[in-house]
């Protein structure tokens, strides 16, 4: 923690440099900055609103059809780093490569040039290390936005994320907060072998103090990693490897996702299917057939792994009655367990069928590309699912 006390101080000088640079001109209602006391000797920003109404979201994906930027999801993600460290001398990046290489996926490309080495902080192959650093950086007062180069190897910095992250804010009484972000790829690939396939979702949904979130789209990877760094509690951030190069257009204006709404992907009458990440494209591969058969499913994409947007969810079965859930996690204790729990507890009178949940399957990933797609959950599947429930 010392060590981390010291380079938080030395970040600290870096970002007071970087404060002189001009601010985004966004409205100042989006980005409620609250600036420190004029006697401090830092001067830094201590805290931002981290959510966004839902009209101010819609207004924003209507922007993206009209006007707007073509992006490629990674550099959606390296768009919205680039802007919060403008904003905010307080952001910094840590983590393998993260630096003058640009990071396995480059997202971070060019921000050592743009930031400096200690803003953007080349770490040694030392998760436990470099996530405790980025722990001990945020009780200090900096945002540290923590890579892991596989989300998979952020298993090795599990202590850090649970007994640190999640808890520090409750066992010191209140005392320090946990500004982190924590994200990295993850999810099944092309051909990466079992130890790069790692899906962690079930991995952290049970530490206590922990937000989870998946992007899916360019427009919602941008929006929730603005979230991300300006929520006051550690947030862990699931990209998917295959999703890096997803092209879509969105807003040249400011905006920012919700940390805790679903997103409404398509309406729909005859069954709720409930998805996030990758699966969100076989979900809608399969809703193409489905409606071709005569079935009106609603998809949504959940977003917010920890917590569930019941509200949204809930609307939804109270109209469909019918729920499917389709993930890439494991069956046992995965996400879906625990969203088909929550559901029992909280819809049971309105369900008419039982609950179906289809996921990857108990095994390590095989490197095999015909075995590893047998793994996991493809779209005619999840049309026959559809058909079972809705007999």
């Amino acid at each position: 923690m010392a060590a981390a006390a010291a380079t938080a101080s030395s970040l600290h000088g870096v970002g007071a440099a970087a404060a002189a640079k001009p601010r985004s001109a966004a409205p100042a209602a989006r980005r409620s900055v609250r600036v420190a006391a004029a006697g401090s000797s830092r001067g830094r920003l201590v805290a931002r609103n981290a959510v966004a109404a839902k009209a101010d979201e819609a207004a924003a994906a209507a922007g993206s059809k009209s006007g707007g930027h073509e992006v490629l999801m990674f550099e959606a993600l390296r768009e919205a780093l680039i802007e919060e460290m403008n904003l905010d001398p307080t952001v910094c990046v840590m983590g393998e490569d993260v630096g003058h290489y640009g990071g396995s996926y480059k997202v971070t490309k060019g921000l050592a040039d743009m930031f400096g080495d200690l803003r953007v902080l080349d770490t040694p192959i030392a998760e436990n290390s470099f996530t405790g650093m980025g722990v001990g950086a945020a009780m200090k007062g900096l945002r540290p936005v923590v890579e892991g180069m596989n989300m998979g190897f952020l298993l090795l910095a599990y202590n850090q994320i649970s007994n640190n992250c999640g808890m520090l804010h409750y066992t010191s009484g209140g005392q320090f907060k946990i500004p982190i972000v924590i994200r990295g790829p993850g999810g099944v690939g092309r051909q990466l072998g079992a130890e790069h396939s790692q899906r962690l979702e079930s991995y952290f949904q049970s530490i206590p103090g922990l937000q989870m979130v998946a992007c899916s789209t360019p427009y919602n990877a941008k929006g929730l990693m603005k979230a991300a760094i300006r929520s006051e509690n550690p947030v862990v951030l699931f990209e998917h490897v295959l999703l890096y190069n997803l092209k879509e257009k969105i807003p040249d204006e400011e905006y920012i996702c919700c940390l805790e709404e679903a997103e409404m992907v398509r309406p729909g009458e005859h069954v709720t299917i409930l998805t996030y990440s990758r699966m969100r494209y076989h979900v809608m591969q399969a809703a193409k057939t489905l409606v071709n058969k005569g079935y009106d499913p609603e998809v949504i994409d959940i977003r917010s792994l920890k917590p569930f947007d019941l509200h949204t969810i809930g609307n939804s079965i109270k109209k469909t009655h019918r729920v499917l859930i389709v993930e890439e996690c494991m069956r046992t204790g995965g996400i879906g367990a625990s969203l088909r729990s929550a559901i029992i507890d909280n819809f049971w009178d309105y369900l008419d069928a039982p609950i179906m949940c289809l996921s990857s399957q108990d095994v390590p990933t095989p490197y095999a590309a015909t075995l590893e797609d047998a793994t996991v959950v493809q779209p005619a599947q999840i049309v026959a699912a559809v058909e079972q429930i809705c007999q």
